[in-house]
């Protein structure tokens, strides 16, 4: 689904990020630089726009973040299925244009994810780990129930979260600046 947040609100984004972007994730805000590069053989998201966002951390310090962006219905039951790689962006976001509640699951994505669970203010709500399912039968998948009132939902590379400034009492703030090459995500 898409987050058109009202006009007297700031829009917010959640972000989801594969095993390889939590890495790059740690140098994300504190790095001398940002390249774009992608592990050989592997699968990046596809048809998805990448828009900037800021999380501010606890401590009030800032981190400009590059995010894929699942904001229709087509987009977010895709998400990260079938991703091993989050190539040229930080980790993918879950925009919802209403506070939402409901249930979010692993189908076909291969890599384990930490989701972080924002509201319609930008601020954090929860985050936890999820498993892997590559299941033939869906029904085998967990699904994982998620906090009331969420608008945006950050996947990363389970443990990533802490790295993208995602823990309790930040905020995050999604903008309609798509990103340039200043923001794509750091290698090590």
């Amino acid at each position: 689904m898409s987050v058109a947040p009202p006009a007297a609100r700031p829009p917010i984004v959640i972000i989801r990020l594969g095993w390889a972007a939590a890495m790059m994730v740690l140098a994300a805000c504190g790095g001398p630089s940002r390249t774009a590069g992608t592990a050989e053989g592997a699968t990046t998201p596809d048809g998805f726009e990448r828009r900037v966002a800021t999380v501010v951390d606890a401590t009030g310090t800032p981190c400009d973040l590059c995010l894929w962006v699942a904001d229709t219905s087509e987009l977010r039951s895709r998400g990260m299925m079938g991703v091993t790689d989050m190539g040229a962006a930080d980790a993918m976001a879950f925009v919802y244009d209403d506070p939402t509640t409901g249930r979010f699951w692993m189908k076909d994505t291969p890599m384990p994810l930490s989701i972080g669970f924002f509201g319609a203010d930008g601020s954090y709500l929860d985050a936890f780990d999820m498993e892997p399912c590559v299941a033939e039968d869906s029904d085998d998948c967990r699904r994982y129930d998620t906090p009331a009132g969420f608008t945006v939902a950050v996947e990363a590379p389970r443990g990533g979260l802490p790295a993208l400034g995602i823990a309790a009492g930040s905020m995050l703030v999604f903008t309609e600046q798509v990103c340039d090459q200043a923001l794509v995500p750091r290698i090590d």
